[in-house]
Order: C-alpha cells, then structure tokens, then sequence
C-alpha cells in the first residue's frame, strides 16, 4: 500500500452517550467547545463553526460503560500553543472536573481526563517537530511517559480562562483499545498506508506525513475483547479529511488493490465525498476530501 496522504488531519469525531444535555454541558462548559448546532437527538460543537469537530448523539437506553470492551481510548484534543493549553487546564479545574493523569511524552505535553460517560479525553500540545527524539535509525520518533511539569505549563496563563478553547484547537490524534495489536498495526499501515511511529509495550501509534501519531492502538485492557454493544456510549465514526479529491481517489485504489490482494476490507462508498470502511475491531472510519 502506498503512503496515505501527508496532509491527512482528523477532522471530526462521532460520540454517542448516555445523556445528551449532560455531555452537552460538559464539552461546552467544562472542555470548552462552543455549540454549533443541537436538538433532541444531538449536537455538534467545535471552535470552528462551518466545521464541527464533534458530534453528540444520545442513545435511548443506554446501559454501562465497558471498559474491557474494544472501542475508544480516548480523542486527543490538540491546542496550538502551551498557552492556550493551560488555559483550557485552568478552565477544567475551574469547573472542578477531576484530572486522571498528566505527563510528558518527549513530542507532547498531555493531561487526562474522562467524559461524564467515561469515555477519555487528552488534552495536549506539541512541542517543535524539531525537538522530538528520534531513534537511532532515524525512524520513527522516541515517545515516553514522564511527569509533566504541570506548575511550568499553568505559568503560561494566569488570567481568567475564556469560556472556549482557543482558535486552531483541533483533534490531534485518537487512541483505540484494540482486540489484537499487531493485527490492528498491520491494518493501519499495510492497507490504510499510515507510517508506524512508535511501539511501547503492547501498543503502537501510527501516522501520515511524519506526525508522532493520528491513531494510537493499545490491548491494555482489551486484548482478545470484542466491541461493547451500541447501547453502550463510545466512539462511532472517525472523520479524516485529506487534501483534495485526488488523495482521495489514491485512497479508494489503495483499498481495491489491498482487497484484491486477500485484504478483508471492504471500502464503502458512501456518496461522492466520502469513502468509508471498518477496522479490524469494527471501528468506523471516513475518509474527505478537502
């Protein structure tokens, strides 16, 4: 498989949870994204208002949370300076939301928290692709997890947060729980052609166009697990948008090729604008042009 387009980014998430007002309220009060539009069955929220970063769906009657289940890690939530993180930092704890985790990852800064769901949330910036560690054949970059120096990050905004996060806070990267690791890698690289960036122990993170990672893949809590039923809240579909309808059209060969060759993937699609297919755990992903 060819390498997927460099210029890929995640363009939106979909979320389906227990209770829509709640989440809601959350991603709008506490996580900062403006409500773009809403009604009884859902929402869509983001900094961009002709382009919503995340849409809410409510489920009918939803049961638990399975954390064992494969499905959603968490969605990473980039911001475009160590600024306008701690400002999104000082407005969560305004709120008086509960922190789960902070580190340092060598490329990025990242703190952890989960939905009123449970579903995870990171928040993170990057630091200059210049700085990253890379491992000695120069493949790849060096990824660790170290305490984040949290008191140095909060210096860099003192003031009163903003209700919203800043302009240019986008979703950075997603991190699934996976049945199978190197099944889901293999899927990830050899068919959607993503580049393998990093492995930890039983992980891998993978991306396009050099990015330490735009999809995180660990068995932590859910090796050899199937995906939690739809009544359960989770992640439903991963919206990638590419550069342009040529990318596109390179991607949907790419697909055909790798089905012809034995590939179980069965691209879908969808209508002119959107080719769609399913991971090895079952999760949806779509695929824009720009």
């Amino acid at each position: 498989m060819a390498a997927i387009d460099p210029n890929l980014h995640i363009a939106s998430v979909r979320l389906d949870v227990g209770d829509l007002p709640r989440s809601v309220d959350f991603y709008e009060r506490v996580l900062g994204l403006p409500v773009i539009s809403r009604d009884e069955h859902g929402a869509e929220l983001g900094p961009d208002p002709e382009r919503p970063a995340l849409v809410l769906r409510g489920i009918v009657a939803p049961t638990p949370l399975q954390p064992r289940a494969t499905g959603l890690y968490h969605v990473a939530w980039l911001h475009p300076s160590r600024a306008a993180l701690a400002e999104t930092v000082r407005r969560i704890a305004g709120a008086r939301w509960q922190f789960e985790g902070a580190s340092d990852h060598g490329v990025s800064e990242a703190l952890y928290l989960s939905d009123p769901d449970g579903l995870g949330i990171e928040i993170y910036v990057d630091r200059p692709r210049e700085l990253w560690e890379r491992p000695q054949d120069g493949r790849g970059v060096t990824m660790f997890t170290a305490p984040l120096d949290v008191e140095d990050l909060l210096a860099q905004f003192s003031s009163e947060p903003a209700p919203s996060v800043a302009s240019g806070t986008g979703i950075g990267h997603v991190h699934l729980k996976v049945a199978d690791v190197p099944r889901s890698a293999d899927f990830y690289r050899d068919v959607l052609g993503l580049d393998e960036q990093a492995q930890l122990p039983s992980a891998a993170f993978l991306s396009a166009g050099g990015y330490h990672h735009h999809v995180g893949l660990n068995s932590w809590q859910s090796r050899g697990a199937a995906p939690a039923p739809d009544t359960a809240p989770g992640l439903r579909r991963v919206e990638f948008e590419l550069s342009d309808p040529d990318a596109l059209a390179a991607l949907e060969r790419g697909l055909s090729d790798a089905a012809s060759a034995g590939s179980q993937t069965q691209p879908a699609q969808e209508d002119d604008e959107r080719l769609s297919l399913r991971d090895p755990d079952g999760q949806l992903l779509s695929f824009t042009a720009r």
